[in-house]
């Protein structure tokens, strides 16, 4: 039976992905070596290095004016890498407060500095984005998260954010077009859209390498992984691969235009079920709902053994909710098809029917 892997992270990767990168384990580039034990130094690595910046800039259209890193650590590091990076002593961070992930960022950031909670949603449990806040000037850095993963909700419009623009993308980082260039610092940890967990993308002005003035720890310093072309240690080598052959096949759909229409189309079919459904309720405000995310739960809890048992039945897995929020979390990354939705929208009718 086929697995329809709705995961929030670590999630659904392309298939054919998977098979080249299993080969490269045994075989890379047909050297005798497998990919887990070859030098970060050779000839075979560095190519497959530079073609992840490479496909990273391409996609994002980044200029010149950017750096771009794979770390590790993933987004848990950057909250505490930014600020040591960017907060100037005496100065004020602002932070828009979303979801769990921007809670951590904002708790890191405190110890650094004045940090600002701009806007929150936490008071409705965070199921929608804030709307007519006002942004300091002179801030450090405003801090926001694309996506929230737990809650489901997902920002559509950066126009009226200004000052030094940093995000969280990790959950949705290159699935719908963007213009990249409006954002100074941008985080992602792969292993939601761009591979499997062990690899940080970050991407930098070089504008603000150096901005602190702080002595900081060698490995949380980018420029210092800058100056050493994003080698200062070993890099996470196989999820280097991952993530290049992940970029790949994107470029093959058609990248982020071609994407993003797949994803408006998996996300409309789920959340039209749910808002038609009388058994179901989203958790997000609907213009706030999240594309990669859709967080919804059963109106009549004395359903649920019979609802999950019948998605475990159907080759469903990973769409239990997260206890914040509870009921269900279907995750519809990039790597996701199609079908695996229609099928979890077949299952909730079928549950309609018998109910």
């Amino acid at each position: 039976m086929k697995i329809h892997n709705f995961s929030a992270g670590p999630s659904v990767l392309n298939q054919e992905v998977l098979k080249k990168a299993s080969e490269a384990v045994l075989n890379i580039n047909n050297s005798g070596l497998s990919l887990l034990e070859i030098s970060h130094r050779s000839k075979d690595f560095v190519a497959i290095f530079e073609q992840a910046i490479l496909q990273v800039r391409k996609m994002m259209k980044l200029s010149n004016d950017y750096e771009v890193l794979f770390l590790q650590g993933g987004a848990s590091l950057q909250f505490v890498m930014l600020p040591y990076n960017l907060f100037r002593e005496g100065g004020t961070a602002g932070y828009l407060e979303t979801g769990n992930w921007s809670s951590s960022a904002i708790k890191e950031g405190k110890k650094f500095g004045n940090v600002q909670v701009v806007a929150s949603s936490k008071d409705t449990n965070f199921d929608r984005i804030p709307k007519d806040f006002e942004i300091p000037d002179n801030l450090e850095y405003f801090h926001f998260t694309t996506n929230n993963t737990i809650y489901g909700t997902q920002i559509k419009d950066f126009s009226n954010f200004k000052g030094i623009k940093v995000c969280d993308m990790s959950s949705d980082i290159l699935s719908r077009e963007l213009d990249y260039s409006q954002f100074d610092l941008i985080y992602a940890g792969a292993q939601k859209n761009i591979g499997p967990a062990g690899t940080t993308l970050v991407v930098i002005k070089k504008e603000l390498l150096n901005r602190s003035q702080r002595d900081i720890p060698s490995y949380l310093d980018y420029a210092v992984h800058v100056a050493k072309d994003g080698m200062f240690n070993t890099p996470p080598v196989f999820p280097i691969y991952a993530t290049t052959l992940t970029l790949q096949w994107l470029e093959e759909q058609g990248g982020l235009p071609a994407i993003e229409k797949l994803n408006k189309k998996k996300a409309n079919l789920l959340y039209s079920e749910i808002d038609r459904n009388p058994l179901f309720t989203g958790h997000a405000v609907k213009e706030d709902r999240s594309m990669m995310n859709v967080t919804f739960v059963l109106n009549d809890e004395s359903l649920k053994n019979k609802f999950d048992s019948m998605w475990k039945e159907a080759g469903i897995s990973g769409v239990n909710g997260h206890r914040s929020v509870g009921g269900y979390r279907a995750s519809i990354y990039n790597a996701l098809e199609l079908e695996s939705v229609q099928l979890l929208v077949n299952v909730m009718k079928e549950l309609e029917q018998i109910a």
